[in-house]
């Protein structure tokens, strides 16, 4: 199961308030603005800035 389209429409980056977008693989919400990737837990997007993972590079994911 996937993430809701509509959610992603609503949800907005925790740290900087801007657009987020689902990862290839669909496992991360992305923040190309913060280059941090929110990881989905059971279908449920954990969009906690301390447990955010920092990448260097968002357009592989």
């Amino acid at each position: 199961m996937s993430i809701d389209k509509e959610l992603l429409e609503i949800l907005a980056c925790p740290k900087c308030r801007g657009d987020i977008r689902l990862s290839k693989d669909e496992k991360y919400i992305v923040c190309d603005n913060c280059k941090l990737l929110y990881e989905i837990r059971e279908d449920i997007p954990v969009m906690l800035i301390d447990e955010a993972k920092q990448v260097e590079n968002t357009d592989e994911y």
